[in-house]
């Protein structure tokens, strides 16, 4: 049910109220019959607002009982008439509150669902940026005709050997990174977390394919593996680094707005990585924003 016809139904209860007032005796029987089609109503509005079976939902809270005929065609006696208004105000009361929370649930969704579209193109590049492909963030270029002297240096890092593989490729691609090899280290964690997926280095590994091209240059292909490690498992152990490093993302494209969501977001998700661990870059990234 709408606000709308929710507060519709709620005026036809008020007239039906002020009409009691009013009724003759002989109508007492319809009165009845109107007064348990409206209590059914009720119910049905209680169904929509807790849906299933399972007890969520409550009975009406109207204990009046049912009037009694007067023998004579005089006046309605004040008990009957009392009755029938006592029954009427608690209808209206319940409907009130069924509305409110209708409303008031029906708000909150909408409000999670706007964060949740917000959180998600925070990662798109901009419309003038070149789109990865569609359906993942974007993979590598292959090394193509590598200097000799760079192809010695790395050759020269070794792969650890180990009986974890998935922790070996995570590592082999970590090294990379942190001497410099850019390019490939995008090659070698993109291996990873495609191969390892459940791997428990999986957070580590999108997050520092994220970095990967963050600090090659590429926020734009960096952003989508941030976007993607933080959503993939808020609670994992990169996860707050990503949503922070997307916010940096954000700020070398110039995107003010997705910026300051994205470290809304952090502040709100990970209060305490924003006063702690990462205390220092989040207060580094706010400088570099005006958020609203």
């Amino acid at each position: 049910m709408t606000a709308r016809s929710a507060r519709a139904f709620g005026l036809a209860t008020i007239a039906m109220a002020l009409a009691a007032t009013s009724m003759p005796a002989a109508a007492q029987d319809n009165d009845e019959a109107r007064i348990r089609k409206l209590e059914a109503e009720v119910r049905a509005l209680q169904r929509k607002v807790f849906p299933g079976g399972d007890g969520r939902y409550f009975e009406p809270e109207i204990t009046g009982q049912p009037a009694t005929r007067p023998a004579t065609t005089a006046a309605p006696s004040t008990t009957a008439v009392t009755d029938i208004l006592a029954r009427l105000d608690a209808l209206e009361s319940q409907l009130q509150r069924l509305t409110a929370q209708y409303e008031v649930g029906t708000n909150a969704m909408r409000l999670l669902e706007e964060r949740i579209e917000k959180l998600e193109t925070a990662g798109a590049p901009p419309p003038a940026a070149v789109q990865p492909a569609a359906g993942s963030p974007a993979k590598p270029e292959p090394v193509s005709q590598p200097d000799p002297a760079r192809l010695a240096a790395v050759q020269a890092i070794t792969k650890p050997q180990s009986d974890d593989a998935g922790d070996d490729e995570y590592s082999y691609g970590f090294r990379l990174w942190e001497a410099g090899f850019y390019p490939e280290a995008q090659q070698q964690l993109t291996m990873f977390v495609e191969k390892y997926p459940s791997h428990s280095r999986t957070s580590f590994g999108r997050n520092l394919l994220g970095r990967a091209y963050l600090d090659d240059g590429k926020p734009t292909e960096a952003a989508p593996w941030f976007l993607r490690n933080y959503q993939a498992d808020k609670s994992g152990a990169r996860a707050g680094d990503s949503l922070l490093f997307l916010a940096e993302s954000m700020i070398a494209l110039k995107d003010t707005d997705r910026a300051c969501i994205a470290l809304a977001e952090f502040a709100e998700t990970y209060p305490a990585l924003a006063t702690g661990r990462l205390s220092g870059q989040y207060a580094t990234a706010r400088s570099k924003v005006t958020c609203g």
